[in-house]
C-alpha cells in the first residue's frame, strides 16, 4: 500500500524550516508521498456547509501557501511524489496556473501530482474576487488551458471565459505529455467529471458504501469515454482523531486508535492504484508527536488486513 502524509503547514506547523525539515524526515521514514492543502481564511462568523457539519478547525487560520510550500518540500527531499490535496483550482488564472505548477515539476524532477478541487466556502471565492456559481464549468474549461499549456506547441485556447492567442510557453513539464492530475469531490457530477478526463480521485475516508456509490459513477464514466477505469488512482484521505480507546463502529472512518483508523483504510482500499493520505495536523502539535504518529500509521498499514477476531487473539 502507497501511504503519504500531510505536508506541515498548518497551525503550529506553519513554519517554512520546520516544513522543510520534517518533510525531510518523513522520506526518511519510508512514506511514498507528501501532499500540501489549501487556504485562504478563517471567517470569523462560522461558515455554512464545513463537510460533516463540523466547525472549521482553529488552527487553519494560520497557514502557508501551498505551491510555495510544495517548492520547500520539493527542495528538502529527493524521491517522494509531491502534490496538492487539493488546490482549489479556480482561484488564480489557469494559464498562470500552468506556469507555477510547470515549475514545481521542473523543480521536484518531475514528482508532481496536480491534484485540484473546487472547495467549499463562499467566503474565500468572495476574498478571492471568483464567483461562486458556475464553478463546475470554470473548472472543465481550467482543465482545457492547463491541457493546452502542457500539450501543445504553439499554445492555442479559445473558451467562454479565457482566450490564449497562439503563442510560445516554454519550458513544459517533466512529465509527459503532462503531470498526473486527480480530482477532489463527493458528489455525483464531481465523480463523473474524474471519470470522464482525471487520473485519479481525490477522495476521503468515508464509510463504504456511500464511497462505492461515489465511485460506481466515476467507473461508469470512464467507460463511456472509452477509459478503462482500473487504471485510475484513487488517493483516499483521513484527517484521524487519534485517541487511545477504541471508538465505536460509525466513527472509526476518522475517529479511534491507530489500529481501527487503519483497519477502516484497509477495507477502502481494494485496488493496486489506491493510496492513503494521513493528514496529522489536526491530532498533533509537535514536530516529534508528528513524526512519532507517523511511524505508526506506517508501520500499521505495511501490515496485511487482520479480522478484529483475530486482532483479539493476538493481543
Amino acid at each position: 500500500m502507497r501511504i503519504g502524509f500531510s505536508v506541515p503547514q498548518f497551525g503550529p506547523f506553519a513554519d517554512p524550516d520546520r516544513t522543510a525539515a520534517m518533510c525531510a524526515a518523513l522520506e526518511e521514514l519510508g512514506c511514498h508521498s507528501l501532499w500540501v492543502a489549501d487556504r485562504l481564511l478563517a471567517p470569523l462568523t462560522p461558515p455554512d456547509g464545513y463537510p460533516g457539519g463540523r466547525a472549521m478547525p482553529a488552527r487553519y487560520a494560520t497557514h502557508l501557501d501551498p505551491l510555495l510550500t510544495l517548492g520547500v518540500a520539493a527542495a528538502a527531499t529527493g524521491r517522494v511524489r509531491l502534490g496538492s490535496s487539493t488546490l482549489n483550482a479556480l482561484w488564480q488564472p489557469p494559464v498562470v496556473l500552468a506556469r507555477a505548477l510547470t515549475t514545481l515539476d521542473l523543480i521536484s524532477h518531475g514528482r508532481l501530482d496536480v491534484g485540484l478541487g473546487l472547495g467549499w466556502m463562499r467566503e474565500e471565492y468572495e476574498a478571492a474576487g471568483v464567483p461562486w456559481r458556475g464553478r463546475g464549468a470554470r473548472l472543465e474549461e481550467t482543465l482545457d488551458v492547463l491541457d493546452a499549456v502542457w500539450c501543445s506547441d504553439p499554445v492555442v485556447h479559445t473558451g467562454a471565459l479565457w482566450t490564449v492567442p497562439g503563442s510560445t510557453v516554454l519550458p513544459k513539464p517533466v512529465q509527459g505529455p503532462r503531470p498526473p492530475v486527480l480530482l477532489g469531490g463527493f458528489t455525483p457530477p464531481a465523480l463523473e467529471r474524474v471519470g470522464r478526463r482525471a487520473d485519479g480521485w481525490l477522495s476521503a475516508s468515508m464509510p463504504l458504501p456511500y464511497f462505492h456509490g461515489l465511485w460506481a459513477v466515476a467507473a461508469e464514466a470512464a467507460e463511456r469515454a472509452g477509459r478503462d477505469p482500473a487504471g485510475l488512482r484513487r488517493v483516499l484521505r483521513v484527517n484521524p482523531e487519534v485517541t487511545a480507546v477504541e471508538a465505536g463502529p460509525e466513527e472509526t472512518h476518522h475517529r479511534g486508535t491507530v489500529r481501527q483508523i487503519c483497519d477502516h483504510l484497509r477495507g477502502m482500499c481494494e485496488t493496486e492504484t489506491d493510496e492513503v493520505l494521513v493528514d496529522l495536523q489536526l491530532t498533533t502539535d509537535s514536530p516529534g508527536e508528528f513524526l512519532d504518529l507517523a511511524a505508526a500509521f506506517l508501520a500499521e498499514l505495511a501490515e496485511p488486513a487482520v479480522s478484529s477476531p483475530a486482532r483479539q487473539a493476538l493481543s
